[in-house]
């Protein structure tokens, strides 16, 4: 595949080989191989964490997560975006690496999932907020094969799951208890009153994705559930947004982690939102040369899945969280600048809190999108031709004026 079609793809097989090969350079890196590799049962504390896989989907393989012979702080941070922030890359995935994947085989249209008992554990599993001692035996040995996605944190070795085990009860937070067990609710509105109950992301992901949430109790691939509550959320969150009071001043951000760098334009406007995302040479997907593509929504909303996949919901996201923080709305001009700097995929949630990063920064202040596109354009290192050149609303907000501009 050429370089382009390689970010495009992301390891999602459209070359049609068996294995990606930028995915599996990275599965020998010696420091993150798992001790738990050849085992045939493994006891420790998940996170909590669940997969659902979305190979060969609708029949998919899914189950708990579980680091052997971790407990405590130590296997929540797998599973926290906060500790993960404070490791390099290679310590990312080398404490990633440790949760072994205990699967079962579900077809998750055809399944009642009472009827299987490892999915029912599972379930239990994911309730709980805090690390769940749990004991799993595998029908052979496990397999040193580690997972790397774009959308996925990297996660360690998987097994044939033959008999799981929880040992303690879960904690489970009273607003999740009382929406998993409304049956009534629908999914979108189960994720708005978690969200709104400061239920984590990531808590909320694995709900929806282990067939807790909702009216139709289904299996959904984890990597979908992540993109679907960044967009809900998102969506719910613009409702509000929509009704505040225009942002007074032209601002500017910038920050990010892990090589991924934003710089972030609110103009004062209604909301609308555009992001382009520019890969680097030498970065995970992009090969020797540089690939920029944009996407981009008006007050209106987004209509179709966007063609920046997850990434794209996770920045809007981020951005949607600021202006309700300060409620105000604006238009909303963002820039991802990946760097060399990230060689390996760690998953979509590097996005989510790159921009997150940049907007707990303090901001720069401009009289016009003119100056601020020039202020950004000193920090990004692609030159400001080639994105500018992808930017679609951009334009309209630089040269037409607004009825606001006659007063």
């Amino acid at each position: 595949m050429t370089p382009n079609l390689c970010i495009k793809c992301k390891g999602k097989g459209l070359c049609g080989r068996p294995y990606c090969p930028i995915l599996e350079k990275f599965k020998s890196i010696e420091s993150v191989v798992p001790k738990s590799s050849g085992e045939t049962s493994i006891f420790g504390a998940s996170p909590p964490s669940v997969f659902v896989g979305r190979y060969n989907y609708p029949n998919v393989m899914a189950g708990p997560m579980i680091p052997p012979q971790l407990c405590g702080d130590d296997a929540m941070q797998l599973e926290d975006p906060k500790a993960l922030l404070k490791m390099n890359i290679q310590d990312v995935i080398a404490s990633r690496s440790q949760l072994v994947r205990a699967n079962t085989g579900i077809n998750v249209k055809r399944a009642r999932l009472p009827d299987n008992p490892l999915i029912e554990k599972s379930q239990e599993l994911a309730l709980s907020k805090n690390p769940v001692d749990t004991e799993a035996w595998f029908n052979k040995p496990i397999s040193a094969k580690l997972k790397f996605d774009n959308v996925l944190t990297p996660m360690g070795p998987s097994g044939d799951l033959k008999k799981f085990d929880i040992t303690e009860n879960p904690k489970v937070p009273k607003k999740v208890d009382s929406l998993v067990y409304d049956d009534d609710a629908l999914a979108k509105d189960a994720i708005s009153e978690l969200w709104d109950g400061s239920v984590p992301a990531e808590h909320i992901s694995r709900l929806l994705s282990i067939g807790l949430l909702g009216q139709e109790r289904k299996l959904v691939p984890t990597r979908w559930s992540i993109t679907a509550v960044d967009d809900m959320v998102g969506k719910d969150l613009l409702a509000e947004i929509r009704d505040y009071q225009q942002l007074s001043e032209v601002t500017v951000f910038s920050g990010g982690v892990f090589g991924n760098h934003f710089e972030i334009i609110l103009i004062p406007r209604m909301f609308s939102f555009e992001l382009i995302e520019v890969w680097m040479p030498r970065t995970v997907w992009s090969g020797g040369s540089t690939w920029i593509e944009a996407d981009h929504e008006g007050f209106g909303g987004k209509k179709k899945y966007s063609n920046l996949a997850g990434g794209y919901y996770a920045a809007r996201l981020g951005a949607l969280e600021y202006l309700k923080s300060v409620r105000r709305q604006a238009t909303v001009f963002m820039v991802r600048e990946i760097r060399p700097e990230y060689w390996a995929p760690l998953g979509v949630w590097v996005v989510r809190e790159g921009v997150r990063e940049a907007f707990s920064k303090a901001p720069e202040k401009f009289a016009s999108a003119e100056q601020a596109i020039a202020n950004i354009s000193t920090r990004l290192k692609t030159d400001k031709s080639k994105w500018m050149a992808q930017a679609a609303m951009l334009p309209d907000v630089r040269f037409q004026r607004t009825l606001d501009s006659f007063f």
